[in-house]
């Protein structure tokens, strides 16, 4: 598995990416208007991580470094459950500076549940334009004292 940064060859991909697996795991919201364009709205000013998989590209996640936040882990639904969305997790989780951040709806239990696996925790519950939500936080280890202290 390789995790590298996006570039423009990889738009057309993984806006069907992005779409497909919409539709595949958001299954209780009607998706006939979502187009092969809202990817671009969903990343822009975003940093992404795409995961390649002997040479297919099989997902990505976007965050907004400077608020230490996940807006968006997509795995191919032909590659969930083979270690994409942890891989592009654990790469985005070393980019936090503080706490991490993510709002996931509450009607994807898969996802809440692969959060949870990985350390992440509940917070806050809202509403958002796709319904019910919950806010989830990934403490940072704290860092390790400088210098020794001596008794």
């Amino acid at each position: 598995m390789h995790i590298r940064p996006f570039t423009e060859a990889d738009r057309p991909f993984l806006r069907t990416l992005f779409l497909t697996t919409r539709r595949h795991n958001w299954r209780w919201l009607d998706g006939d208007h979502w187009k092969l364009e809202d990817f671009d709205a969903v990343i822009l000013g975003e940093t992404v991580l795409v995961a390649e998989l002997d040479g297919h590209r099989v997902g990505f996640a976007g965050l907004l470094e400077n608020d230490n936040f996940l807006h968006s882990l997509y795995v191919d639904p032909a590659y969930q459950g083979r270690g994409v969305g942890s891989a592009l997790l654990e790469a985005v989780q070393a980019r936090f500076t503080s706490t991490g951040a993510l709002k996931c709806l509450q009607m994807n239990q898969a996802a809440q549940g692969f959060y949870l696996q990985h350390g992440w925790q509940m917070i806050a519950q809202g509403d958002g334009e796709q319904g019910k939500y919950v806010l989830m936080h990934y403490p940072l280890a704290p860092a390790p004292a400088s210098g020794s202290e001596t008794a």
